[in-house]
């Protein structure tokens, strides 16, 4: 489904030198997974999805999703981001409702769309309420579902969950678990949180500290819904990016 090859990124920094972010990063990713994305801060998983999002160029590699290689955004990719990135102005349905009107679909129909959507993530009623009314929880499901709102088949997660309060992020969890058994997409979730990480993903890709590389996959063979059983990949996600930490100083 996504195929990731020989990927590379610097940016310039703060003093003017350049920043390596990624270094010859391989992963594929198979079709209706959910993969979730572990590593050290800064180690360069915002910059990874952006790339695969077409939202940010490689500086050499390539990323293909179905054997297309991605050249910038596209109908294929939505992406969620941590920050809610809604628009302060608009109300929830047209919110939802955004990205359908940018490509041309008709009133009727997008808002159908988007109200059936905002159903699903349990938002009946506040169709006509403005971000600034709604809680964080509540506004990051508007942006799951104004992304679910133009049928993606790649969903793309920057730490959607990490502004909000725990009690919030566990019935979220929950929810996009359901939302994506009913839909199959496939879904790439970066996170800092290693229970999160263990308790949604299929599979979890650890990378290194910066330059970004692909540190080691732990496939997480446990049925759902998950809980306690997680404990010990947990554990050894602990173990493993504590060695990267400590491996990462030695170096400096």
């Amino acid at each position: 489904m996504i195929e990731i090859r020989g990927l590379n990124k610097s940016f310039v920094g703060q003093d003017g030198g350049r920043v390596r972010a990624l270094r010859e990063v391989d992963l594929d990713v198979a079709e209706n997974e959910f993969l979730t994305v572990l590593g050290p801060s800064g180690c360069g998983k915002t910059t990874l999805l952006k790339i695969v999002a077409g939202l940010v160029p490689a500086d050499s590699g390539e990323v293909r999703v179905d054997g297309v290689p991605v050249l910038g955004p596209g109908p294929d990719r939505s992406m969620v981001f941590q920050n809610f990135a809604l628009l302060p102005w608009a109300t929830v349905l047209d919110n939802v409702a955004f990205g359908l009107e940018m490509r041309g679909v008709g009133r009727a129909e997008r808002e159908e769309r988007a109200r059936a959507l905002i159903a699903m993530v349990g938002l009946a009623g506040f169709e006509t309420k403005r971000p600034a009314e709604l809680s964080g929880g509540m506004q990051q499901r508007v942006g799951i579902a104004r992304a679910l709102a133009v049928q993606p088949r790649v969903l793309l997660m920057d730490e959607p969950f990490g502004a909000v309060d725990e009690q919030t992020r566990r019935l979220l969890q929950e929810e996009l678990l359901s939302i994506w058994e009913e839909s199959r997409l496939t879904v790439v979730f970066i996170t800092h949180s290693m229970e999160e990480a263990a308790l949604l993903g299929d599979r979890v890709v650890l990378m290194s500290a910066r330059p970004g590389q692909i540190a080691e996959i732990v496939p997480v063979p446990l049925k759902r819904p998950r809980s306690g059983e997680c404990a010990e990949i947990t554990a050894y996600l602990w173990d493993r990016l504590r060695d990267m930490h400590d491996e990462h100083r030695a170096a400096r």
